[in-house]
Protein backbone atom coordinates (compact mmCIF):
# COMPACT_ATOMS: atom_id res chain seq x y z
CA UNK A 1 0.00 0.00 0.00
CA UNK A 2 1.34 3.13 -0.69
CA UNK A 3 2.00 5.45 1.86
CA UNK A 4 -0.76 8.19 3.59
CA UNK A 5 2.03 10.16 5.00
CA UNK A 6 2.64 12.71 2.69
CA UNK A 7 2.10 16.54 3.50
CA UNK A 8 -0.88 17.88 2.78
CA UNK A 9 -1.15 21.01 0.89
CA UNK A 10 -3.93 22.63 1.90
CA UNK A 11 -5.58 25.55 -0.31
CA UNK A 12 -8.41 26.85 1.68
CA UNK A 13 -7.60 27.68 5.07
CA UNK A 14 -9.28 30.55 6.41
CA UNK A 15 -7.36 32.95 9.14
CA UNK A 16 -8.94 35.97 11.08
CA UNK A 17 -7.65 39.28 12.94
CA UNK A 18 -9.56 40.83 15.81
CA UNK A 19 -9.79 44.26 13.80
CA UNK A 20 -11.59 42.34 10.70
CA UNK A 21 -14.26 40.52 12.74
CA UNK A 22 -14.74 43.57 14.91
CA UNK A 23 -15.08 45.78 11.73
CA UNK A 24 -17.28 42.92 9.70
CA UNK A 25 -19.42 42.58 13.25
CA UNK A 26 -20.09 46.37 13.15
CA UNK A 27 -21.29 46.27 9.09
CA UNK A 28 -23.78 43.85 10.94
CA UNK A 29 -22.22 40.17 10.33
CA UNK A 30 -22.34 39.02 14.06
CA UNK A 31 -23.82 35.69 12.21
CA UNK A 32 -21.96 35.39 8.91
CA UNK A 33 -23.60 33.86 6.28
CA UNK A 34 -26.47 32.58 8.80
CA UNK A 35 -23.67 30.55 11.15
CA UNK A 36 -24.12 30.87 14.76
CA UNK A 37 -20.89 33.42 15.29
CA UNK A 38 -17.19 33.90 14.54
CA UNK A 39 -15.00 31.20 14.89
CA UNK A 40 -11.79 31.19 17.20
CA UNK A 41 -8.53 31.62 15.80
CA UNK A 42 -4.91 32.21 16.42
CA UNK A 43 -1.65 31.51 14.22
CA UNK A 44 -0.63 28.86 16.55
CA UNK A 45 -3.63 27.06 16.78
CA UNK A 46 -3.37 27.01 13.21
CA UNK A 47 0.15 25.49 13.05
CA UNK A 48 -0.69 22.76 15.71
CA UNK A 49 -4.04 21.39 14.16
CA UNK A 50 -1.80 21.60 10.42
CA UNK A 51 0.59 19.06 12.53
CA UNK A 52 -2.09 17.07 13.84
CA UNK A 53 -3.34 16.69 10.07
CA UNK A 54 -0.57 15.94 8.56
CA UNK A 55 -0.74 19.45 6.74
CA UNK A 56 2.79 20.70 5.29
CA UNK A 57 1.70 23.97 3.66
CA UNK A 58 -1.79 26.11 4.34
CA UNK A 59 -2.81 28.93 1.67
CA UNK A 60 -4.26 31.18 3.92
CA UNK A 61 -7.40 33.49 2.93
CA UNK A 62 -10.11 35.49 4.16
CA UNK A 63 -13.38 33.89 3.83
CA UNK A 64 -17.04 35.30 3.35
CA UNK A 65 -18.13 38.23 3.94
CA UNK A 66 -15.03 39.59 2.36
CA UNK A 67 -13.86 43.26 3.25
CA UNK A 68 -16.07 45.05 1.51
CA UNK A 69 -19.29 46.37 3.75
CA UNK A 70 -20.62 49.11 1.39
CA UNK A 71 -17.81 51.64 1.81
CA UNK A 72 -14.72 51.53 -0.86
CA UNK A 73 -12.31 53.60 1.12
CA UNK A 74 -12.37 51.11 3.79
CA UNK A 75 -12.84 48.30 2.36
CA UNK A 76 -9.49 49.29 0.65
CA UNK A 77 -7.86 49.82 4.19
CA UNK A 78 -9.47 46.72 5.56
CA UNK A 79 -7.94 44.59 2.32
CA UNK A 80 -4.51 45.98 3.06
CA UNK A 81 -4.56 45.15 7.02
CA UNK A 82 -5.72 41.79 6.29
CA UNK A 83 -2.99 40.74 3.43
CA UNK A 84 -0.55 42.86 5.33
CA UNK A 85 -1.17 40.34 8.38
CA UNK A 86 -1.61 37.32 6.16
CA UNK A 87 2.04 38.02 4.17
CA UNK A 88 3.35 38.90 7.45
CA UNK A 89 2.52 34.52 8.52
CA UNK A 90 3.86 33.61 5.30
CA UNK A 91 6.58 35.23 5.86
CA UNK A 92 7.51 33.66 9.21
CA UNK A 93 6.60 30.55 8.36
CA UNK A 94 7.68 30.42 4.23
CA UNK A 95 7.46 26.67 4.36
CA UNK A 96 4.16 26.06 6.53
CA UNK A 97 2.13 28.89 4.86
CA UNK A 98 0.67 30.47 1.52
CA UNK A 99 -1.33 33.63 1.13
CA UNK A 100 -3.97 34.66 -0.61
CA UNK A 101 -4.93 37.98 -0.98
CA UNK A 102 -8.58 40.01 -0.51
CA UNK A 103 -9.09 42.57 -2.68
CA UNK A 104 -12.09 45.08 -2.42
CA UNK A 105 -14.44 44.12 -4.65
CA UNK A 106 -17.12 44.90 -6.42
CA UNK A 107 -14.76 48.41 -6.42
CA UNK A 108 -12.72 47.84 -9.36
CA UNK A 109 -10.09 50.27 -8.98
CA UNK A 110 -9.33 49.11 -5.63
CA UNK A 111 -9.43 45.56 -6.28
CA UNK A 112 -7.22 46.00 -9.47
CA UNK A 113 -4.49 48.10 -7.01
CA UNK A 114 -4.23 45.85 -4.01
CA UNK A 115 -3.87 42.96 -6.55
CA UNK A 116 -0.79 44.26 -7.68
CA UNK A 117 0.31 45.03 -4.36
CA UNK A 118 -0.09 41.77 -3.48
CA UNK A 119 1.18 39.99 -5.86
CA UNK A 120 4.20 43.00 -6.61
CA UNK A 121 4.88 43.76 -2.71
CA UNK A 122 3.89 40.84 -0.85
CA UNK A 123 4.56 38.05 -3.09
CA UNK A 124 0.74 36.49 -2.68
CA UNK A 125 0.36 33.23 -4.25
CA UNK A 126 -2.97 33.93 -5.51
CA UNK A 127 -6.11 36.36 -5.14
CA UNK A 128 -9.70 35.44 -3.01
CA UNK A 129 -12.69 36.90 -4.21
CA UNK A 130 -16.47 35.82 -3.31
CA UNK A 131 -18.89 34.50 -5.99
CA UNK A 132 -20.82 37.54 -5.54
CA UNK A 133 -19.67 41.33 -4.67
CA UNK A 134 -22.33 43.44 -3.83
CA UNK A 135 -24.76 41.59 -5.53
CA UNK A 136 -22.66 41.40 -8.90
CA UNK A 137 -21.37 38.09 -10.07
CA UNK A 138 -18.19 37.56 -11.28
CA UNK A 139 -19.11 36.99 -15.22
CA UNK A 140 -19.68 40.85 -14.95
CA UNK A 141 -18.43 42.78 -17.72
CA UNK A 142 -17.12 45.83 -14.88
CA UNK A 143 -14.32 43.35 -13.95
CA UNK A 144 -12.76 42.88 -17.00
CA UNK A 145 -9.97 45.16 -16.41
CA UNK A 146 -8.72 43.36 -13.32
CA UNK A 147 -9.22 40.05 -15.23
CA UNK A 148 -7.06 41.45 -18.08
CA UNK A 149 -4.24 41.99 -15.63
CA UNK A 150 -4.79 38.82 -13.61
CA UNK A 151 -4.39 36.70 -17.00
CA UNK A 152 -1.72 38.75 -17.73
CA UNK A 153 0.21 37.58 -15.08
CA UNK A 154 -1.15 34.02 -14.76
CA UNK A 155 -2.53 34.64 -11.63
CA UNK A 156 -4.01 32.01 -9.41
CA UNK A 157 -7.96 32.73 -8.17
CA UNK A 158 -9.33 31.06 -5.44
CA UNK A 159 -13.40 31.52 -5.83
CA UNK A 160 -14.99 31.45 -2.28
CA UNK A 161 -19.29 31.05 -2.15
CA UNK A 162 -20.49 34.03 0.20
CA UNK A 163 -24.35 34.33 0.33
CA UNK A 164 -25.96 35.40 -2.62
CA UNK A 165 -28.35 38.15 -2.86
CA UNK A 166 -31.88 38.02 -0.92
CA UNK A 167 -30.38 35.33 0.95
CA UNK A 168 -32.62 35.16 4.16
CA UNK A 169 -35.73 34.31 2.04
CA UNK A 170 -34.03 31.55 -0.31
CA UNK A 171 -32.15 29.91 2.08
CA UNK A 172 -35.04 29.27 4.25
CA UNK A 173 -33.66 30.45 7.30
CA UNK A 174 -30.44 28.19 7.39
CA UNK A 175 -26.88 28.58 7.58
CA UNK A 176 -25.90 29.44 3.85
CA UNK A 177 -22.84 27.18 4.16
CA UNK A 178 -25.17 24.05 4.16
CA UNK A 179 -26.80 24.26 0.44
CA UNK A 180 -26.20 27.96 -0.98
CA UNK A 181 -22.50 28.04 -1.21
CA UNK A 182 -22.51 25.25 -2.90
CA UNK A 183 -25.18 26.57 -5.60
CA UNK A 184 -23.72 30.14 -5.32
CA UNK A 185 -20.56 28.25 -6.48
CA UNK A 186 -22.41 26.88 -9.76
CA UNK A 187 -24.03 29.50 -10.24
CA UNK A 188 -20.17 31.63 -10.00
CA UNK A 189 -18.82 29.52 -12.33
CA UNK A 190 -21.54 29.21 -14.85
CA UNK A 191 -21.84 32.88 -15.14
CA UNK A 192 -17.79 32.94 -16.05
CA UNK A 193 -18.43 30.69 -18.39
CA UNK A 194 -21.46 32.25 -20.14
CA UNK A 195 -20.06 35.76 -20.14
CA UNK A 196 -16.78 34.65 -22.45
CA UNK A 197 -14.51 34.69 -19.30
CA UNK A 198 -12.45 31.40 -19.30
CA UNK A 199 -12.28 32.09 -23.05
CA UNK A 200 -11.15 35.41 -23.43
CA UNK A 201 -8.81 35.11 -19.83
CA UNK A 202 -7.27 31.67 -20.57
CA UNK A 203 -4.22 32.06 -18.27
CA UNK A 204 -5.99 32.71 -14.67
CA UNK A 205 -5.90 29.75 -13.17
CA UNK A 206 -9.53 29.23 -11.21
CA UNK A 207 -9.66 27.37 -7.75
CA UNK A 208 -13.57 26.17 -6.73
CA UNK A 209 -13.67 24.82 -4.02
CA UNK A 210 -16.35 22.23 -2.57
CA UNK A 211 -15.58 19.94 -4.98
CA UNK A 212 -17.11 21.95 -7.85
CA UNK A 213 -20.29 22.67 -5.87
CA UNK A 214 -23.19 21.05 -8.38
CA UNK A 215 -21.11 21.73 -11.43
CA UNK A 216 -20.27 17.88 -12.31
CA UNK A 217 -23.52 17.83 -12.08
CA UNK A 218 -25.30 20.13 -14.38
CA UNK A 219 -22.01 19.60 -17.61
CA UNK A 220 -24.42 18.22 -19.76
CA UNK A 221 -27.62 20.55 -19.15
CA UNK A 222 -25.18 23.78 -19.14
CA UNK A 223 -24.03 22.82 -22.48
CA UNK A 224 -27.53 21.94 -23.96
CA UNK A 225 -28.12 25.48 -23.01
CA UNK A 226 -24.91 26.93 -24.48
CA UNK A 227 -25.83 25.23 -27.55
CA UNK A 228 -29.20 24.13 -28.33
CA UNK A 229 -30.88 26.26 -27.05
CA UNK A 230 -28.24 29.25 -28.22
CA UNK A 231 -27.18 30.46 -24.93
CA UNK A 232 -23.18 30.68 -25.65
CA UNK A 233 -20.37 31.54 -24.06
CA UNK A 234 -18.86 34.51 -25.97
CA UNK A 235 -16.72 31.96 -27.89
CA UNK A 236 -18.24 31.49 -31.52
CA UNK A 237 -21.81 31.82 -33.20
CA UNK A 238 -24.86 30.02 -31.86
CA UNK A 239 -27.67 30.56 -34.16
CA UNK A 240 -31.40 29.01 -33.73
CA UNK A 241 -32.28 26.67 -31.27
CA UNK A 242 -31.83 23.80 -34.16
CA UNK A 243 -28.34 21.44 -33.91
CA UNK A 244 -28.71 21.38 -37.29
CA UNK A 245 -27.90 25.16 -37.24
CA UNK A 246 -25.80 25.55 -34.53
CA UNK A 247 -22.24 26.84 -35.48
CA UNK A 248 -20.53 27.20 -32.18
CA UNK A 249 -16.99 26.42 -32.78
CA UNK A 250 -15.94 27.26 -29.14
CA UNK A 251 -14.68 24.92 -26.21
CA UNK A 252 -17.58 22.85 -24.74
CA UNK A 253 -18.67 23.47 -21.42
CA UNK A 254 -16.87 20.15 -19.90
CA UNK A 255 -13.57 21.44 -21.64
CA UNK A 256 -14.15 24.68 -19.78
CA UNK A 257 -14.78 23.69 -16.35
CA UNK A 258 -12.49 20.58 -16.85
CA UNK A 259 -9.53 23.14 -17.35
CA UNK A 260 -10.54 25.10 -13.60
CA UNK A 261 -8.90 23.52 -10.36
CA UNK A 262 -11.50 21.90 -7.22
CA UNK A 263 -10.93 21.43 -3.51
CA UNK A 264 -12.48 18.48 -1.51
CA UNK A 265 -13.45 20.93 1.42
CA UNK A 266 -16.66 19.36 3.02
CA UNK A 267 -17.96 15.89 2.35
CA UNK A 268 -15.63 14.50 -0.21
CA UNK A 269 -16.67 10.97 -0.11
CA UNK A 270 -18.40 8.82 -0.51
CA UNK A 271 -19.64 10.56 -2.93
CA UNK A 272 -18.59 14.06 -4.49
CA UNK A 273 -15.36 13.39 -5.30
CA UNK A 274 -15.49 10.08 -7.55
CA UNK A 275 -18.39 12.03 -9.14
CA UNK A 276 -16.72 14.96 -9.69
CA UNK A 277 -13.25 13.30 -11.14
CA UNK A 278 -16.04 11.19 -13.38
CA UNK A 279 -16.49 15.35 -14.96
CA UNK A 280 -13.43 16.38 -14.91
CA UNK A 281 -10.41 14.13 -14.21
CA UNK A 282 -8.37 13.86 -11.35
CA UNK A 283 -5.04 16.38 -12.82
CA UNK A 284 -6.71 19.54 -11.10
CA UNK A 285 -7.91 17.73 -7.61
CA UNK A 286 -6.75 19.77 -4.85
CA UNK A 287 -7.20 19.60 -0.90
CA UNK A 288 -9.05 21.98 1.07
CA UNK A 289 -10.01 21.89 5.62
CA UNK A 290 -11.91 25.11 5.49
CA UNK A 291 -10.58 25.60 8.53
CA UNK A 292 -11.38 27.78 10.64
CA UNK A 293 -14.56 28.14 9.67
CA UNK A 294 -14.91 23.89 9.86
CA UNK A 295 -14.08 23.24 13.25
CA UNK A 296 -11.60 20.59 14.27
CA UNK A 297 -13.53 17.78 14.45
CA UNK A 298 -15.34 17.84 10.78
CA UNK A 299 -12.06 18.49 9.49
CA UNK A 300 -10.68 15.37 11.33
CA UNK A 301 -13.55 13.61 9.90
CA UNK A 302 -13.10 14.35 6.65
CA UNK A 303 -9.18 13.60 6.54
CA UNK A 304 -10.60 9.94 8.04
CA UNK A 305 -13.08 10.04 4.84
CA UNK A 306 -10.35 10.92 2.54
CA UNK A 307 -8.14 8.58 3.67
CA UNK A 308 -10.45 5.77 4.37
CA UNK A 309 -11.67 6.29 0.30
CA UNK A 310 -10.73 3.65 -2.32
CA UNK A 311 -7.21 5.33 -3.59
CA UNK A 312 -7.15 7.07 -6.92
CA UNK A 313 -4.64 4.44 -8.48
CA UNK A 314 -3.16 0.96 -6.83
CA UNK A 315 0.02 3.29 -6.02
CA UNK A 316 -1.18 6.38 -5.00
CA UNK A 317 -3.50 7.75 -2.17
CA UNK A 318 -5.12 10.71 -2.51
CA UNK A 319 -2.78 12.99 -0.38
CA UNK A 320 0.16 11.80 -3.02
CA UNK A 321 -2.40 12.94 -5.59
CA UNK A 322 -3.74 16.39 -4.01
CA UNK A 323 -0.13 17.69 -3.16
CA UNK A 324 1.47 16.83 -6.33
CA UNK A 325 -1.17 18.65 -8.51
CA UNK A 326 -1.06 21.59 -5.85
CA UNK A 327 2.75 21.62 -6.59
CA UNK A 328 2.18 21.88 -10.16
CA UNK A 329 -0.40 24.90 -9.58
CA UNK A 330 2.46 26.69 -6.85
CA UNK A 331 5.65 25.87 -8.20
CA UNK A 332 7.58 27.87 -5.52
CA UNK A 333 6.45 24.30 -3.22
CA UNK A 334 9.28 21.95 -2.96
CA UNK A 335 8.48 18.32 -3.18
CA UNK A 336 8.95 18.02 0.60
CA UNK A 337 6.06 20.82 1.47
Amino acid sequence: MPSTSTPLIDVHSHFLTPRYVAEAKSAGHGHPDGMPGWPEWTEDGQLASMDAWGVGTAMLSISSPGVHFGDDAAARELARHVNDTGAAMRDRHPDRFGHFASIPLPDVDGALAEAVRALDELGSDGIAVETSAGGVYLGHESFDPLYAELDRRGAVVFVHPTSPPHAAEIALGRPRPMLEFIFDSTRAASDLLFNGVFTRYPNIEWIFPHGGGALPLLVERMELFRTVFGLGDGTGTVTGTDTDTDTDTGPSTQEQLGRLWYDMAGTPFPRQIPTLIDAFGRERLLYGSDSCWTPAPGVTAQLASIDGAAPPAPDLTWRELTAANARRLFPRLTAES
